[in-house]
């Protein structure tokens, strides 16, 4: 084994001893008379059709409340939207819900399904529940299938639009685990092979 590499300790959780980027999003359910949102940084799509996923808990009232409506939305911040982002992970108690911060938290509705979204996120889903599975240690993964998406214009993908300066204008908000996060301005083309496809 090359001496610049070492082993890590896989009897705890092995994700804290480095860092790794991943999206951050905020998820909304229906929660009582309320919404929540909460932050997860393990979601993505679930392949190329219309599905999406994140990992979460049963323990946690987003679970729950997915469990319980049937639906979720999906909402992507902007880079300058770190410190609302941050604002959903506040801890909540059940007799402190009607003062919780997320009651102040700026929200649009949702346009199919009872949710909201974090207002000016640049990225929006609304997603049906497809799928639970529970079988990840303490953790779950949710899947939904996207009945809508909207995307703010200046993020959209356009055919003969210099991509670079797109990303530069309209920074990515991207959390690096653990505990950080970071503003993607310069991106580069990938090295794609010759006749690669996905």
């Amino acid at each position: 084994m090359s001496k610049k590499r070492i082993n890590i300790p896989i009897d705890d959780s092995l994700w804290e001893h480095f860092f790794l980027p991943f999206p951050l999003v905020l998820i909304g359910t229906k929660e009582g008379d309320h919404y929540d949102l909460a932050p997860k940084h393990m979601a993505m799509p679930m392949g190329w059709e219309n599905y999406f996923g994140f990992i979460c808990t049963p323990r946690h009232g987003t679970y729950q409340n997915i469990k319980k409506h049937g639906v979720f939305t999906v909402s992507y911040p902007k880079s300058d939207q770190v410190i609302l982002a941050s604002l959903t992970a506040t801890p909540r108690c059940e007799e402190d819900k009607d003062k919780s911060v997320l009651n102040f938290l700026p929200t649009v509705k949702a346009e199919k399904i009872d949710g909201v979204f974090l207002k000016d996120a640049f990225l929006t889903f609304e997603c049906e529940l497809h799928k639970i599975n529970d079988d990840f240690g303490v953790n779950s993964l949710i899947t939904g299938k996207i009945i809508n998406a909207l995307v703010n214009k200046k993020y959209m993908r356009e055919w003969g639009r210099d991509e670079q300066k797109q990303v530069f204008k309209n920074p990515l908000l991207s959390y690096i685990h653990p505990g950080r996060f970071a503003k993607i301005k310069k991106t580069m083309a990938f090295p794609f092979p010759k006749g690669f496809k996905k």
